[in-house]
C-alpha cells in the first residue's frame, strides 16, 4: 500500500512517499480504508521533532473510511461501517489499523470529508468551550487564527453560546469567513502596532474573559494582554512555535488571571466520553448546526505541499489528504 513515510526528524521534505506491506488488524484492532486523513499543527509538532518520535513512522492521527476486516475480539462493529477516528498513528496512508475502541461511528448524513473536519477540531472547539472555559451570554471571548480549522468551529460554538467573539486574521479573506462563522468584532493583526490594545478596545475596553490561542508563541503575551481582570488564556496550540517559560507573577500583574494548557486527549480518555463528545459534534454536523469548512484536498502524493501551506499559514479551514 502506498504511505507517507517520516525518516528524521525536519521540516516537510522529510514527507516521502512510499510503498509499506499493508497492516493486519491485531485483537482489537479494525482495518480501515482510508478515504480520507486530517492534517493538523500536531503532525507538523512531531514530523519537526518538537514532539519526539520514534522514526520511521507513517503520519496522520485522524481519519475517516470504511471497515474492511476485523481483528480478533472486536464487537459493536461490522465490515463496511464507516468509522473516524482521532488519535491513531499511521492515518496518512490507504489503509490503516485502528484501535476499535478509538474508532466512532459516522451517522449516514455526515459524509467522510466533513467527517474527518469535524473530529479532531471539532471535538477540540467542544472540550474548550464546555469544559475547560465553559462560554455562557454575554461572555466577550478571543479566538486566534480564526479563519483556522479548529478557529472557525470555536467561533461557531462560541456564538451558538450566547458569547460575543473578538477574532484575529492576517487578511481581508480570513476576515470574511471569520465573519461568516459568527464574529462579532474582527482584528487584522498585520494592520496593528497594538494587538492586545486592539483587541481590548473590540471588546469594550475591559478585555476579554477568554483568550483561544493555538497560535503560542508571537501572540502569547497579546493574548495575556487582552484578558479582563480574573480572566483566562487557554493555549490549547503553538503553531508559531512554543511559549518560553512564564513567570507566574505576571497571572498576578495582570489581574489574577488564569493561565492553563489543555489537549484533546485528556478530554476524550475513556471511550464514552469519546463517543458522547463524537455524537455532540457530528450531531451538529448533520443538523446544520455546525458549518465545517474544507480549506484544502491533497493527494498522499502532496503531503508535503499540505504542511508547507499549513506552517506557511496559506489555509483556512480543514485540510485533508485523499488516498
Amino acid at each position: 500500500m502506498r504511505a507517507v513515510q517520516v525518516s528524521r526528524p525536519g521540516g516537510p521534505e522529510v514527507l516521502a512517499l512510499v510503498d509499506l506491506p499493508e497492516p493486519e488488524p491485531g485483537p482489537g484492532e479494525l482495518l480501515v480504508d482510508v478515504a480520507a486523513a486530517g492534517v493538523n499543527f500536531i503532525d507538523t509538532y512531531q514530523r519537526s521533532g518538537l514532539y519526539p518520535m520514534d522514526v520511521p513512522y507513517v503520519p496522520g492521527l485522524e481519519g475517516a473510511g470504511r471497515v474492511r476486516a476485523l481483528g480478533e475480539g472486536v464487537s459493536g462493529v461490522a465490515v463496511g461501517d464507516r468509522v473516524a477516528w482521532s488519535e491513531q498513528l499511521g492515518s496518512y496512508a490507504d489503509a490503516v489499523a485502528v484501535a476499535a475502541e478509538k474508532a466512532v461511528p459516522v451517522p449516514d448524513g455526515v459524509p467522510d470529508d466533513q467527517a474527518v473536519g469535524a473530529l479532531l477540531q471539532g471535538m477540540t472547539a467542544h472540550f474548550l468551550v464546555t469544559d475547560t472555559f465553559p462560554v455562557s451570554p454575554g461572555d466577550t471571548v478571543l479566538v486566534t487564527a480564526a479563519a483556522g480549522g479548529v478557529g472557525l468551529l470555536l467561533t461557531q460554538m462560541v456564538t451558538a453560546r450566547g458569547g460575543r467573539v473578538v477574532a484575529t486574521v492576517s487578511t481581508p479573506e480570513k476576515e470574511e469567513l471569520a465573519r461568516a462563522a459568527g464574529a462579532a468584532e474582527v482584528v487584522r493583526y498585520t494592520e496593528v502596532d497594538d494587538l492586545a490594545g486592539a483587541i481590548r478596545e473590540a471588546a469594550g475596553g475591559e478585555g476579554v474573559a477568554v483568550a483561544y490561542d493555538s497560535v503560542g508563541a508571537t501572540t502569547f503575551d497579546s493574548s495575556l494582554a487582552s484578558l479582563r481582570r480574573r480572566g483566562m488564556l487557554v493555549l490549547f496550540g503553538a503553531a508559531s512555535g512554543p511559549v518560553p517559560p512564564v513567570d507566574p507573577q505576571r497571572l498576578n500583574a495582570q489581574g489574577s488571571v488564569f493561565l492553563t494548557r489543555p489537549k484533546l486527549f485528556d478530554h476524550i480518555a475513556d471511550r464514552d466520553t469519546l463517543l458522547a463528545r463524537a455524537a455532540a459534534v457530528y450531531g451538529e454536523v448533520a443538523s446544520g448546526a455546525l458549518d465545517v469548512r474544507i480549506g484544502g484536498r491533497y493527494a498522499l502524493a502532496e503531503a508535503r505541499t499540505a504542511h508547507e501551506d499549513l506552517e506557511g499559514r496559506r489555509t483556512t479551514g480543514k485540510l485533508l489528504l485523499l488516498p
